[in-house]
């Protein structure tokens, strides 16, 4: 199947989809034709647009196969502009959507005001996909301290989304040699928008969450700033997770890089579906 423009099944229909940067965007009409059962999506989209001309603002005219066939620019909008979306449509099957995303609203308020709430909820998520209780509990420790990280990059200088990256890249480097692209190629990983923390071991978990956590003491204690100064950092950090892993590599005589990966798991998660009344 073409990754790039699978299919997501919404109550047993089918909805197109694109990779569009970095993330899925979905064709309009098809959101409407599943949400209203209108015979004519094109007609009740263009009725929409002119009652709330603001939702134009949140599409994207991408190119994507048409029912006859042929390639066709359409309107699509992201998972987040699908939300905002669905809020417009006055349908009895948009409501347990949006009843759905006031429960979402609520919880996230919930979780500002108490964090621990997102950590349960992290669990509950892993322990529905079927992940080990053991491992879940490394993820959420390594989320934690990812989070620590992150929090010192941005009031050291960083702040885009490529500078994140790239010194992200840094540390993975170092400790495993092989940047964050790359190791989920060598995981197999095979859709765009995989996390490659969901698909490593729990060695790799553990010298991630050294890494990081290196990373961000030697960040505070030598006072790095910019980008440069914060990639000397991460690859101090990182080398850190590599002598430990190298350490445990020659005593148990087994490579801690793995091709091992959730996606047994994570394959029952293929089809996003609407809630139901």
């Amino acid at each position: 199947m073409d990754q790039s423009n699978a299919l997501v099944v919404f109550q047993d229909k089918q909805i197109r989809r694109i990779w569009y940067r970095k993330e899925w965007y979905y064709p309009v009409v098809d959101i409407i034709g599943v949400l209203t059962g209108s015979v004519d999506e094109q007609s009740y989209w263009r009725q929409l647009k002119h009652r709330e001309p603001q939702l134009v603002t949140i599409c994207h005219g991408l190119k994507m196969e048409a029912k006859d066939g042929k390639q066709r620019e359409m309107d699509c909008v992201s998972t987040g502009g699908a939300f905002r979306l669905i809020q417009s449509i006055p349908s009895p099957k948009a409501e347990p959507f949006k009843q759905w995303l006031a429960k979402v609203g609520y919880e996230r308020v919930q979780e500002i005001e108490n964090p621990e709430l997102a950590q349960n909820r992290a669990r509950d998520y892993y322990k529905m996909k079927g992940y080990p209780a053991d491992w879940i509990e490394k993820r959420i420790r390594g989320i934690a301290i990812r989070q620590e990280l992150t929090d010192e990059w941005k009031t050291r200088g960083v702040g885009e989304e490529k500078e994140f990256a790239i010194l992200t890249n840094e540390i993975s480097k170092a400790t495993f040699g092989k940047t964050v692209q790359e190791y989920k190629e060598f995981k197999r990983l095979p859709t765009k928008n995989q996390n490659l923390r969901d698909h490593m071991t729990d060695w790799e978990l553990i010298l991630t969450m050294v890494g990081e956590k290196a990373t961000t003491d030697i960040t505070t204690s030598k006072d790095s700033r910019g980008l440069d100064k914060l990639k000397d950092s991460a690859q101090k950090g990182g080398k850190i997770a590599y002598n430990t892993r190298k350490d445990i590599e020659r005593e148990t005589g087994k490579s801690i890089v793995s091709k091992d990966n959730f996606l047994r798991l994570t394959e029952n998660k293929k089809r996003l579906r609407l809630p139901q009344k």
